[in-house]
């Protein structure tokens, strides 16, 4: 029961910090779109670890979008929805489907064409564990651009800016402090994408030595076919969905990935 309520405080939580953010860090407020809203499919489905945050990036997604007007909020949260929703039929219906903390093996029933669907120029986001999904599809990880290796403890981290032109990262320029799980990956991908965010130090994780000299990618985005796909390594804590710095980060990346004004 307190679980419950905890999780039902913390969903609120993240709307009213929408509702509720002014200053330079803030995401916009609500606007009247030139153009009808997109339609975006959040996709919360897991298939392994599934993480607390999960109804709190719900909430912060739906709302974004219905604070900004750039897109509506649809959700693939079981394994019928899969099912139903991640298909050519459902897929139809949407411009764009974030993974928000997926994992596992999610059983899209015909993950070729799903891959297919977002190389014909639709738009895929991914949030920290989608690198934690479908490991056993090297098709999938070849489009999201990274693959998860491990994590050491929750720590902070001083993360660099790459591209300081780019609206879901300029804000932020030249570097931030953000306190979340660190992920490793199983290969730098520098070369293959268009890297946002990465950091330069080793964060005193316990993986590695503290304040060695590093790459570590931690956003990015890239082209898949005429698609295109935004994936973002932070994400893990409630209290990080709820940060307007990361609400920012997430909206700037939705108005390129969803072709959005």
């Amino acid at each position: 029961m307190f679980a419950e309520r905890r999780r039902a405080a913390l969903v609120l939580a993240a709307a009213a910090t929408l509702a509720c953010s002014s200053g330079a860090h803030a995401p916009p407020t609500a606007s009247t779109p030139s153009a009808p809203a997109k339609r975006l499919l959040v996709v919360t489905y897991t298939a392994g670890f599934r993480h607390s945050s999960i109804p709190i990036a719900e909430a912060t997604l739906q709302s974004l979008g219905a604070t900004t007007g750039v897109y509506q909020t649809d959700y693939c949260r079981t394994q019928a929805d899969v099912a139903a929703r991640l298909t050519a039929d459902g897929l139809r219906q949407v411009d764009g489907v974030f993974f928000a903390n997926t994992t596992g093996n999610l059983g899209i029933p015909d993950l070729r064409a799903f891959l297919d669907w977002i190389a014909a120029g639709h738009g895929f986001l991914g949030a920290h564990s989608a690198s934690d999904t479908y490991h056993d599809a090297p098709e999938y990880l070849a489009m999201l651009g990274g693959e998860f290796l491990t994590h050491g403890s929750i720590a902070e981290a001083d993360v660099r800016v790459d591209d300081p032109a780019d609206p879901a990262v300029a804000y932020l320029a030249p570097r931030f402090r953000i306190t979340d799980e660190l992920y490793r990956f199983t290969r730098n991908n520098r070369a293959e994408v268009h890297m946002l965010l990465s950091m330069d130090r080793n964060p005193g994780d316990g993986v590695g030595t503290a304040g060695a000299a590093v790459d570590l990618p931690m956003a990015w985005r890239k082209p898949h076919g005429a698609g295109r796909v935004f994936y973002t390594a932070l994400g893990h804590r409630e209290e990080t969905w709820q940060d307007p710095r990361f609400q920012q980060h997430l909206l700037g990346a939705l108005r390129w990935a969803l072709a959005a004004q």
